[in-house]
């Protein structure tokens, strides 16, 4: 039986002191009358026994197993004091029958004799048959002491038949059952009650529960995001987290009745290495979820990003160059989730090299292969064995050997091999990382045709890969502190290389057409896996980490095995792997100038093929939701707008021509409308048809003849081509427009993602805006719609006070308070021929571009375009500006008034909404 030990116990609570007191307090005012004086008693000693442990907390504060088991110790003693109380004062039974016998199991976690300050208290009142008045009487009168101490209970009351029954029935309360604990009461009857499990409900059911219960885990997994590397996880459900580690130990238990994960080693399904590692991972997850509870104090397993700085200090975690210690602390959080899923791939299938073999899928199911030898290894039943304990020992090389012959045979490493291989990772040493024969296999695993994703996901949780490339190993379950990233640096890496491998076999065609089409013209293959594996190799290290990387990369890849024209590729890319998106999602595309700059460092078709496909694996591998139609429309069009310079050489393709070609194709899309381009073409200046795409223009065209008569024309409307909604403005042009419609837009509960403003030469303004919601989807309903036109109108029209109702607005993403963004101003008269481009980038908030509008308007500037990206809670808002002339900004003091006003705008937006 499992009885919780703790040091000092008397210090948590003295129960034999509170009986005392409490028999006293019964003889003195009886049972009934006594109730008052003891709640507040023990309520007193159960907030003292949690200030102690607390305080240990303090003391220990990665003592996760002591403080997990003090806190059940804590409600251990609560109980035994209630019970005893209750059936000695209060309903007293001198002449008890057969059926008057009651005995209390702590049930689930707290069964296991784990507890955070916070969890539930789950336990189950057990009687020999159906509840007698007597036992009724008892369990109501405990439950009521229970619930005035504040606590959460959640509780069962079964005969002992009923429990069969239901843990028959029910996969969670057979699992609770399974983790029973005698906590007081008759203990011969819960002795019974446990054997009674044992041979009615576990017998005969032991491969039905382990389906059952990895079915109920991959369920888990997937409704917490399916990755051990989210960069918010949850310490208690999440991939990797404590719920794995029981999981593991319930299976265990049930298939071999283990009474402790120490047990676990007995029977073969752990080492004690592993077992080691077990209770560490299990040790600091229990540490982090105390903490958690503490600080919230509430029941909190979700590490989110305003608690993660606040667990990283009390964990005594510090500040080193190039990593906070929050990431630290969030790189150790990791590293041990990847642990338990390591524990849980060599536990599992060694689980099933114990209970049975797997069975063969397929038509061939019945024509199972035999053992086979491929290159000295024995190969039975999909799965890849070391010959002997010594095969890597005598030939380090094969650690990667064994990885490769894995993915071209379509095989899985035997866990016993994994094991073996986890063991003989240090072998790895300088002269296996020069030699050529390891480096030729790590590039074929690299670029295989195959499934690299998968290949190097095993690499890196067998531990080869980071010792294998030293650099990746250092970006090795790195998170990055912000709310843009959802996965740690080598998750991130690992999936970008699955994303390219995928579109060259033609699975994403339909999501990446242009990806597609280009990736098989590429001169290098081996460049582009490359670069995609070295992109971010050099986070973490402070410093510029695309430099840094361009450096890694220089010495890399030679050694990989790459010629010198492909290394001074791979390093271009990673020295540039943001220029392609910063370009496409901040600065106009129909500014000549930009295509012009941006030609200008590319130099090449084959580059700009080589930048693009990294470019679109990088955002992609962000994070489910972070590509989607807008950025795709927005890459293509930089793309063809840079192959097109690139392949016909011109300085400047012909302005005249692309305005002829954009009104042949306005002309082809209006029909039999074709006289409204005669009549109001001319209205619009050359910058308006070389900015705006064909399909828009017609829309424009049409709704600016209608509204002729009218001040004011406001459409909005689904645009599928950009995955967002246009809406256009049409009214009389005068200053401030653009701050107003900007403040509308966002009282609707809009995001502009991209806005261009025109003047007509009869001097009317045609404003088109993209918009989208806070979570990036486009309005679509016509409610919507309708409520973006009334709420521009009503902007426009002064009806309503802007500022004080945008700062009122709640934040769509309150998380992003966690993150200091720092407010920065560019100004650049070199990105455009005809504007100054301003560049804030600032902690995004609703009144943030209404703000920065209405001070451009306030410093009499007229805007032209704006672009507006976001990076979690990072905003870029970029404008092209120029003076009420039509001018640039040259005058430096001008250009530092400027600067100083949006700074000041920039502070006093992400300021006023947070304390609005």
């Amino acid at each position: 039986m499992h009885v919780i030990r703790i040091p000092s116990p008397r210090a948590v609570i003295d129960r034999r002191g509170l009986t005392t007191r409490i028999a006293a307090l019964v003889e003195e005012h009886g049972a009934t009358g006594a109730r008052k004086e003891i709640v507040p008693l023990l309520r007193d000693a159960l907030a003292q026994g949690r200030e102690e442990i607390a305080e240990r907390l303090v003391a220990t504060p990665s003592a996760g197993h002591a403080l997990a088991e003090a806190q059940a110790f804590l409600v251990d003693q609560i109980l035994r004091i209630v019970h005893d109380h209750v059936v000695t004062d209060v309903y007293p039974a001198s002449n008890r029958s057969k059926g008057e016998r009651l005995t209390i199991a702590a049930v689930g976690g707290y069964g296991r004799g784990e507890m955070a300050p916070h969890s539930d208290v789950d336990i189950a009142f057990l009687t020999p048959i159906r509840c007698t008045a007597w036992c009724e009487q008892v369990i109501e009168a405990m439950l009521y002491f229970l619930w005035d101490l504040g606590l959460k209970v959640g509780q069962s009351s079964r005969s002992l038949d009923e429990m069969v029954r239901m843990c028959k029935s029910d996969l969670t309360i057979r699992t609770a059952m399974l983790e029973a604990r005698y906590v007081w009461g008759d203990q011969d009857l819960f002795e019974e009650a446990r054997q009674r499990f044992w041979k009615d409900v576990v017998s005969g059911t032991e491969r039905q529960f382990v389906a059952e219960k990895l079915a109920e885990r991959d369920s888990r997994h997937k409704r917490m995001g399916d990755s051990r590397y989210v960069v918010e996880p949850n310490v208690k459900e999440g991939k990797g987290s404590l719920r794995d580690l029981h999981t593991l130990y319930w299976i265990g238990k049930y298939i071999h009745k283990v009474r402790s994960p120490a047990e676990l080693v007995n029977v073969g399904l752990l080492t004690p290495k592993e077992y080691r590692a077990f209770r560490r991972a299990e040790n600091f997850f229990w540490a982090v979820r105390c903490h958690l509870h503490t600080i919230t104090r509430r029941t909190e397993d979700r590490l989110t990003f305003d608690l993660q700085r606040e667990v990283a200090a009390r964990m005594n975690y510090a500040d080193r160059p190039g990593k906070s210690a929050v990431e630290r602390f969030m790189q150790y959080f990791f590293l041990q989730a990847k642990v338990v899923g390591n524990l849980t791939g060599v536990f599992l299938a060694q689980l099933d090299e114990q209970v049975a073999q797997r069975p063969v899928r397929g038509l061939l199911a019945t024509f199972r292969a035999k053992a086979r030898t491929v290159k000295g290894y024995k190969v039975f039943g999909g799965r890849i064995h070391a010959p002997s304990e010594k095969w890597f020992a005598e030939d380090p090389v094969r650690l990667l050997d064994i990885f490769v012959i894995a993915d071209r045979e379509g095989l899985e490493v035997h866990p016993e091999t994994l094991r073996t291989i986890a063991r003989d990772a240090v072998l790895i040493r300088d002269e296996v990382r020069k030699d050529p024969r390891a480096n030729a296999l790590f590039l074929e695993l690299l670029t295989s045709r195959r499934d690299p994703e998968k290949a190097l996901r095993t690499l890196n949780e067998a531990g080869v890969f980071g010792r294998f490339v030293t650099e990746f190993g250092r970006v090795n379950a790195q998170m990055q502190f912000d709310m843009y990233h959802h996965y740690t640096v080598d998750e991130h890496t690992i999936r970008a290389i699955g994303l390219v491998a995928r579109i060259e076999q033609g699975e994403l065609q339909d999501d990446h057409p242009l990806a597609y089409e280009i990736i098989g013209k590429v001169r290098s293959r081996r460049a582009l896996y490359a670069a995609v594996l070295l992109h971010d190799i050099a986070k973490g290290r402070g410093g510029d980490h695309s430099v840094l990387g361009a450096e890694i990369a220089m010495k890399l890849c030679p050694r990989l095995g790459l010629d010198e024209e492909e290394t001074e590729l791979v390093s271009w890319l990673v020295r540039h792997h943001l220029i392609m998106s910063a370009t496409a999602f901040k600065r106009d595309l129909s500014d000549s100038k930009t295509i012009g700059d941006f030609v200008g460092l590319v130099q090449s078709i084959d580059r700009l093929r080589q930048l693009t496909l990294l470019t679109i694996v990088d955002i992609r591998a962000v994070g489910p939701g972070t590509w989607n139609s807008w950025k795709r429309q927005l890459i293509g069009g930089l793309y063809g707008a840079a192959e097109e310079r690139l392949r016909l050489g011109h300085a400047e393709y012909g302005r005249e021509n692309r305005i002829a070609a954009k009104r042949a194709a306005v002309e082809a899309q209006l029909g039999s409308d074709t006289a409204l381009l005669e009549e109001i073409g001319d209205h619009f200046a050359d910058a308006y048809w070389i900015a705006e795409p064909d399909d828009v223009i017609t829309k424009n065209l049409a709704q600016y003849q209608a509204s002729m008569d009218e001040p004011l024309s406001i459409q909005s409307e689904y645009y599928p081509a950009r995955g967002a909604t246009l809406v256009t403005v049409i009214a009389a042009d005068h200053p401030g427009l653009f701050y107003r419609i900007a403040g509308g837009i966002h009282l609707a509960g809009g995001n502009i993602i991209d806005a261009r403003i025109h003047t007509t030469r009869t001097g009317r303004a045609v404003d088109n805006f993209l918009v989208q919601d806070p979570l990036g989807r486009p309005f679509q309903e016509e409610a919507q719609l309708e409520r973006l036109r009334t709420s521009i109108e009503n902007a426009l029209a002064n009806r309503v006070q802007l500022l004080p109702q945008l700062h009122a607005r709640p934040d769509a993403r309150p998380r992003a308070d966690a993150f200091d963004v720092r407010p920065r101003v560019l100004v650049d008269n070199k990105a455009s021929n005809r504007f100054t481009v301003i560049e804030v980038n600032a902690r995004d908030r609703p009144a943030l571009l209404n703000r920065l509008a209405y001070t451009l308007f306030d410093e009499r500037l007229m805007v032209h375009s704006a672009h507006i990206a976001t990076y979690g809670e990072r905003a870029a808002d970029t404008f092209y500006v120029t003076d009420l002339l039509g001018d640039k900004l040259l005058s430096q003091t001008r250009i530092r008034g400027v600067e100083k006003r949006l700074l000041e705008a920039a502070s006093e937006a992400t300021g006023e909404a947070a304390a609005a």
